[in-house]
């Protein structure tokens, strides 16, 4: 698979490196990240994040690992730490590569050793292993490897006060617990010596640049130890959850090449080759993660923080698990959702990643009949469309007849939600930003294409659909009279009612209207579906996605920067979302009837995402960029439906593979 590789233009400060972040996943929910050059930023840095059973929630229990050579009065220490007014001690100034291929390896060059660190974790466990190989020059030099630990929900911060570990000496490693009940490993063939101490006031330069807490203790139980020989040497380091107190060098290399076989496997089993597909391809893995209650397979929204979404799930479905052909993940995604659903709400997500989920989403549900007509178009499998039918059905009927949250079918067969059930949900002090009640454009694009759906997915199964078609109809024959601006030329982005009763129509251009033109199933003559693409492109295109609303309208905010509520203000208000240029290609190519010339500008626009692959998640795409020149990227550093709809519109509106 591509890989790619970073010289020391990108690290040549502090402050360029950590701009840009690696992470990996375990397929459970846990994961391993950092600053390219190794040092914390944010409290979700760790080298061992883990999803342990019955947690409430993530769990870093190995922070870093700080390396130093020493030979006579010659110390080399490679970790790279932030401190109050300082950063210390500053390794990186060795470090002269980084290469993710298909995972993070670090090249550093100490004086007259040359050492390469590469990281992975063993897939479905809760188990990181740290590689290295020392090349020694001259005799007598001593390599020490000292872990830094804690266990604490990711989310927070800790300090020496709140906790304390005990520790067990093992033949090879140590057994750690914590006063607040976590128990892990670590395992080496490096000699380990037990000499308890705590490290003070690390700063986490992300987070306080976030406005939260950024300061925090970390424990380090003792160090590993090794003489080096002339020649090379070969070393591990290895974090668990398991008892992992036996294994060998020759064990973890072992499970090493196992995960780069399963990696080169997605890679095959996708059939694709051409290298920018296979890029964001070796991005999607990450993302599919086994749930942990019902162990079917399930969808992280996004790195480092968010859990599984059923929204994001259901958009990212095609580009995460279709488009790679894992057509058994994408079953148990589906069902993983189905079998939640309540009075037709599909949940909204799983807090805490697996605890009891909400159900505050009304496009959720329209997004799965979308994802699963997807999966029948790639796989025909009749049986598994028929096993999700009656989910189908309990959407459909709930929607039309209403359902919680103010959710249902208005007498023009147009579908009402409450407040903040949008993908627009943003909150500042409790209060929604952008609240959306009444009847939003995209979600009736959506509730039409649903019913649309539904009534030839049926129609395959030999079920009664005329309703389908009788509520379809009705859309059809309400929708533009209802969303078309005739001043701008586009749809209203939402029409509601004030407190007297008057209806208002919003006219702010908003990319939501995108979605009545890519969706499979549109009602707006050719015409129309032109001038909102032609809309779209002119006030909220940008080189990695749509803004949220038009520069020209008073409350866009083009920065996405500063506090929580600084931020929340401006996530749906001018921020530029990527998974929208999904959509977005797909209408292009539509209105410009599958032109050369469209599917040359959507190749160019595409691959404009090539350089962001090198920068912020290393190999990746963020969750949003700045609605301002230069487009800065922020949030989340992987989100999976900015990887997922990427990947599907340059596979199947670019590439042309299509079901």
């Amino acid at each position: 698979m591509s890989g790619i590789r970073l010289g020391t233009d990108s690290f040549s400060t502090y402050e360029e490196g950590i701009k840009r972040e690696w992470i990996i996943g375990n397929g459970i929910g846990g994961y391993a990240s950092s600053t390219i050059i190794g040092a914390g930023a944010r409290t979700y840095h760790g080298l061992l994040v883990a999803a342990p059973k019955n947690s409430p929630g993530r769990v870093l229990l190995l922070s870093s690992l700080d390396e130093e050579i020493s030979l006579n009065e010659e110390v080399y220490t490679l970790g790279t730490h932030k401190y109050p007014g300082t950063v210390y001690p500053g390794g990186f100034a060795y470090l002269s590569k980084f290469i993710l291929a298909p995972f993070p390896l670090w090249v550093y060059q100490p004086g007259d050793f040359t050492v390469k660190k590469k990281i992975f974790m063993v897939h479905n466990s809760n188990m990181v292993c740290i590689f290295y190989e020392v090349r020694c020059r001259r005799e007598g030099a001593l390599l020490r490897i000292s872990p830094l630990v804690n266990a604490r929900s990711f989310h927070g911060t800790t300090h020496s006060k709140d906790i304390s570990f005990f520790q067990k000496t093992e033949t090879k490693g140590v057994k750690l617990e914590s006063s607040n009940g976590f128990t892990f490993w670590l395992a080496s063939n490096l000699q380990y010596h037990a000499e308890p101490k705590w490290y003070y006031n690390f700063e986490y330069d992300i987070e306080k640049e976030r406005g939260l807490a950024f300061q925090e203790d970390n424990f380090n139980p003792g160090y590993f130890e090794s003489k080096l020989k002339l020649g090379t040497s070969y070393f591990f380091i290895a974090a668990s959850t398991e008892d992992i107190s036996s294994l060998t060098l020759e064990k973890a290399e072992e499970l090493y090449t196992r995960e780069v076989y399963r990696q080169n496997l997605l890679a095959f089993n996708s059939r694709l080759t051409e290298p920018f597909a296979l890029k964001l391809l070796r991005a999607t893995d990450s993302f599919i993660v086994k749930h942990p209650s019902t162990g079917e397979k399930t969808v992280i929204a996004g790195y480092p923080w968010f859990s599984d979404w059923g929204r994001d799930a259901m958009i990212s479905l095609p580009g995460l698990v279709l488009i790679p052909r894992r057509f058994e993940d994408a079953k148990s995604i589906l069902r993983n959702f189905a079998s939640n659903c309540r009075k037709g709400l599909i949940p909204n997500n799983f807090p805490a990643f697996g605890g009891e989920p909400a159900y505050n989403t009304v496009d959720a549900s329209l997004w799965f009949i979308h994802a699963l007509s997807r999966y029948f178009a790639y796989t025909e499998d009749l049986l598994f469309l028929s096993d999700m039918w009656g989910t189908v059905e309990d959407i459909l009927d709930n929607y039309s007849k209403g359902t919680d949250f103010g959710i249902g079918m208005d007498s023009d067969y147009l579908l009402r939600q409450g407040s903040q059930l949008t993908w627009m949900d943003a909150k500042v002090n409790n209060n929604p930003v952008t609240p959306r009640e009444g009847k939003a454009c995209e979600i009736n694009a959506l509730w039409y294409n649903a019913l649309e759906t539904a009534s030839r997915l049926g129609g395959l199964l030999g079920k009664e659909t005329s309703s389908y078609e009788t509520l379809a109809a009705g859309i059809a024959s309400n929708f533009e009279r209802v969303f078309w601006n005739p001043e701008t030329n586009c749809l209203f982005d939402l029409v509601c009612q004030d407190e007297a009763g008057n209806e208002i129509k919003d006219p702010s251009i908003r990319p939501n209207q995108i979605l009545a033109v890519a969706l499979p199933y549109t009602v707006l003559s050719p015409e129309k579906e032109k001038a909102i693409v032609d809309r779209v492109k002119n006030d909220l295109l940008t080189p990695f996605g749509l803004r949220t609303l038009s520069m020209d309208n008073s409350s866009y905010i083009g920065l996405y920067q500063g506090g929580p509520e600084n931020r929340d203000l401006a996530y749906h208000s001018g921020t530029v979302w990527p998974w929208l240029l999904g959509p977005y290609v797909k209408a292009y190519r539509k209105v410009h009837n599958y032109s050369k010339e469209s599917l040359e500008d959507m190749r160019t626009l595409l691959k404009g995402f090539d350089p962001h692959l090198e920068t912020a998640g290393i190999g990746t795409i963020s969750e949003v960029f700045d609605g301002n020149y230069p487009y800065s990227p922020g949030g989340c550093i992987a989100q999976a439906w900015s990887v997922a709809e990427i990947l599907r519109a340059y596979v199947e509106d670019v590439l042309g593979i299509k079901p």
